[in-house]
């Protein structure tokens, strides 16, 4: 959600600040700015838009400076347009401020109160101007760009990621965090900020991760850190896995085709070190692993999203093959509820981003509860939530720059399987022979999934079918329900057709009434012990006159017939059947939203990281 990039570099730095914005594209915005610092005039120039990046790129083509801040903003105060977009600046006492901001700033209305007594104008509609109002009154006052920084993030609540330039101080740029990601990028003589290491990738694979209440002055001398207290502070670089070539869409039409189609790889990438061993290792998830997890009673999962779906899945694997109690919560829920933490909880955490300010929070509520034992499944080794947990397992994707999440999605289901061999084993619940069948099938699974992806080419003859429809159910029975319910929530973000989930045993509880020649009804058939129940339900829906898209195993005996399309993958693949169901199911999504038209990979209204609630 929003985008943030920044530089002080050796020669012009325009061209970063807007390449660095198309790379941060995916995260959703609507209007797009950039600010640059003049040392000769003193003068701060400023471009926004409306729109994409491509129309501020024209906008600033005669810019030209070696300081700027740029950004993409995604509406949350104000509509969007060019007044509400950021940079927004604070002028007056012979000098300007500027600022970008990511997140939400919860006292704005009484900053703002406060600050218009004083004299400030407001020209936005936005809780950020109260930023740059706020940073002007403290220089105006006598403290440097950096002092009035850290003298303002002390009286703002709320979550944000904020960089600052100012006219009177051409060759100054600082920033700060607070609840929401930014990093920094240490070039050769040149430093750049941005809120996503896929900003950076272009200049330098030498990043510092800033920490929690981390405010930091970039200068062209140097980089210099202070924490929550004002003390200098020292902050390691990292070496960035990220490449160039891995976020870029090559012989792809879409980040989302894309991304469906490095399944098979991510999934290999992800199990590589369960896949290499004899057995299966509690280590697999930390150093303390070995001494945590035998101590575990019970198991809490807080997740949002897909990320939910995943672990929706997961409760099934975990009661039934470790036979661990497993609760899952939506975690912008979890923390507004007076909820029971048991001793000997572990609180599992699941997010691509490891910035998710819901499951962040949900988390460090859960710690306020007594919890001691946590553990996050994330995509980014050096995300907040992977800091704040004491276990951890890295999913292996890549950059997945799509907003509907897909390969994200599919390492979480190997990530959360993994965990649930390890308790099982650990209770005594995994003999050694189905030990090593489970492994063989692990190792097997990359294959399967790209077996599975050949059915793309009769996928897009469904989705033809799909066309002028408004609505759609999803149905499917036991571990497959939370898989259909990711398929319904994916057809829905990025097609903007009306579906929803249901365990196909609710059809007569209510759903059925919708069911006609104008509902198409897709469930998810795998050959397992509810297949003939299923079978039961579906024939409810024909005999109401829906028309049914099935997704079966090749070894069930259902067969097409009039009204009932029926599509074959592969034999059934016992526990880690979901992982290959939901494929054809992502699939369909994408293949729907082509023939309707929409904008796959920034579907209208979503953005890629929920950085604030």
């Amino acid at each position: 959600m929003c985008g943030i990039v920044g530089a002080i570099a050796r020669d012009n730095c325009v061209p970063f600040l807007i390449d660095g914005l198309k790379r941060l594209e995916y995260r959703g915005y609507d209007s797009a700015g950039l600010a640059i610092a003049q040392p000769d005039t003193h003068a701060i120039e400023r471009a926004r838009s409306v729109g994409r990046v491509a129309e501020l790129e024209q906008q600033a083509g005669s810019l030209r400076a070696r300081l700027g801040i740029a950004h993409t903003r995604w509406a949350t105060h104000g509509v969007p347009s060019e007044r509400n977009a950021h940079p927004h600046m604070s002028e007056g006492n012979g000098f300007t401020v500027t600022v970008v901001h990511n997140g939400i700033i919860e006292n704005h209305d009484e900053m703002r109160r406060d600050l218009q007594a004083s004299g400030y104008v407001f020209h936005s509609d936005t809780d950020t101007e109260v930023i740059a109002h706020l940073v002007h009154r403290h220089m105006s006052g006598g403290l440097s760009l950096l002092q009035s920084v850290q003298t303002a993030s002390g009286q703002l609540h709320g979550a944000f990621a904020i960089a600052l330039i100012a006219s009177n101080t051409p060759d100054t740029l600082v920033a700060a965090r607070k609840g929401a990601p930014l990093l920094v990028g240490i070039g050769q003589g040149e430093w750049f900020i941005a809120s996503d290491a896929s900003a950076l990738i272009t200049q330098t694979r030498e990043m510092v991760y800033l920490e929690e209440s981390d405010v930091i002055c970039l200068q062209p001398t140097g980089l210099s850190v202070y924490d929550r207290k004002g003390q200098a502070a020292q902050r390691k670089s990292v070496i960035s896995q990220l490449s160039a070539d891995s976020v870029e869409l090559g012989p792809y039409q879409h980040y989302m085709q894309k991304e469906i189609f490095e399944q098979s790889g991510a999934i290999a990438a992800t199990l590589e070190m369960v896949s290499n061993a004899s057995a299966i290792s509690p280590q697999l998830f930390g150093a303390e692993a070995a001494d945590v997890l035998p101590k575990v009673q019970q198991i809490l999962i807080l997740a949002c999203g897909t990320s939910y779906h995943a672990a929706s899945v997961a409760r099934y694997w975990l009661e039934s093959v470790a036979g661990i109690q497993t609760t899952v919560e939506i975690a912008s829920e979890y923390r507004y509820r007076d909820s029971v933490c048991l001793p000997g909880t572990l609180v599992i955490t699941i997010s691509q981003s490891g910035e998710t300010a819901d499951t962040l929070a949900a988390l460090e509520h859960s710690k306020t509860l007594g919890v001691e034992y946590t553990l996050s499944i994330c995509n980014v080794p050096e995300s907040a939530l992977i800091r704040a947990s004491k276990l951890k397992f890295l999913t292996r994707a890549g950059p997945e720059i799509g907003v509907a999440s897909t390969k994200a999605f599919t390492t979480q289901l190997a990530a959360l399987f993994t965990l649930t061999l390890v308790m099982a084993k650990l209770r005594q619940r995994l003999p050694a022979e189905h030990e090593a069948e489970l492994l063989t099938e692990l190792r097997h699974l990359p294959a399967a999934v790209s077996k599975v992806l050949e059915c793309e080419p009769e996928v897009k003859q469904w989705a033809q079918r799909f066309a002028d429809k408004h609505h759609s159910l999803f149905l499917g029975r036991g571990v497959h329900y939370p898989i259909a319910m990711e398929g319904a929530l994916k057809l829905k973000e990025i097609s903007y057709i009306h579906a929803e989930a249901y365990a196909a045993g609710e059809l007569k509880h209510g759903p059925l009434a919708l069911v006609d020649a104008d509902m198409p009804v897709v469930a998810v058939a795998p050959n397992d012990t509810l297949i003939e129940k299923l079978k039961s339900n579906l024939q409810e829906v024909s005999a109401r006159g829906g028309e049914l898209f099935v997704f079966a195993d090749r070894d069930t005996k259902m067969q097409s017939a009039p009204g009932v399309h029926v599509m074959k993958l592969l034999d059934h693949a016992g526990l880690l059947s979901p992982i290959l169901h939901v494929i054809p199911l992502q699939l369909l999504s994408y293949h729907v939203a082509l023939v309707k038209g929409t904008d796959v990979d920034k579907p209208r209204n979503l953005a890629k990281s929920v950085t604030v609630e």
